[in-house]
């Protein structure tokens, strides 16, 4: 499992209906996209449930390489890059991955929470404490899939869980959902990734 986001940060009049009208007429596009576990078309508003920025922020999670590159170097994201300018993608390599009750069709909101790994902890401590907060969140009312990931190169952790409502029991950024693409959802590896 990887992990991947780019965020689109938007000046702070933007009209963010026009990103609600893009998800509409584009999001379907990866509902059937080979290799891809889910896409959550994600955005943040300046000055609602505390966002200081209007944000444009998809996170997915891959079941392969090849879908994610297919992604990245195939042509499907030259259309944000074409409009937008070319942002940087950031990826994490996966530590695990749960599901939760709820329903991918209702999700409302997203929560992520990147942290630093700080020096001198023994990683796989830490890495199990990641994998443990997947565990919870995903069985929290309203869960719809937690996970973690790691970025090795910038020793940075992220905690990505997606929500029934407006109101997660999660700590980070919090996103309004527009889509889910979920071709691949039922291959994602479920549980720790080692």
């Amino acid at each position: 499992m990887h992990a991947m986001q780019y965020e689109l940060t938007l000046p702070a009049d933007y009209d963010m209906d026009i990103i609600r009208g893009r998800v509409a007429r584009v999001g379907h596009l990866l509902d059937d996209w080979d290799g891809l576990g889910f896409k959550t078309y994600l955005m943040r508003e300046r000055g609602r449930h505390g966002s200081p920025v209007n944000q444009y922020a998809p996170f997915y999670l891959w079941n392969t390489v090849e879908g994610m590159n297919r992604f990245l170097w195939g042509g499907a994201f030259q259309g944000p890059v074409g409009d937008f300018g070319r942002p940087a993608v950031r990826q994490w390599t996966g530590l695990a991955h749960e599901e939760g009750r709820g329903a991918p069709g209702r999700a409302a909101s997203a929560v992520r929470r990147r942290q630093p790994v700080p020096d001198g902890v023994e990683l796989a401590v830490l890495m199990e404490e990641a994998v443990a907060e997947t565990r919870r969140l995903a069985g929290e009312d309203g869960a719809v899939l937690a996970a973690a990931a790691v970025d090795p190169h910038r020793w940075e952790l992220v905690h990505f869980s997606l929500w029934e409502h407006d109101t997660p029991k999660a700590e980070g950024d919090l996103f309004e959902v527009l889509h889910v693409s979920a071709p691949g959802r039922d291959r994602l590896p479920r549980g720790r990734q080692w």
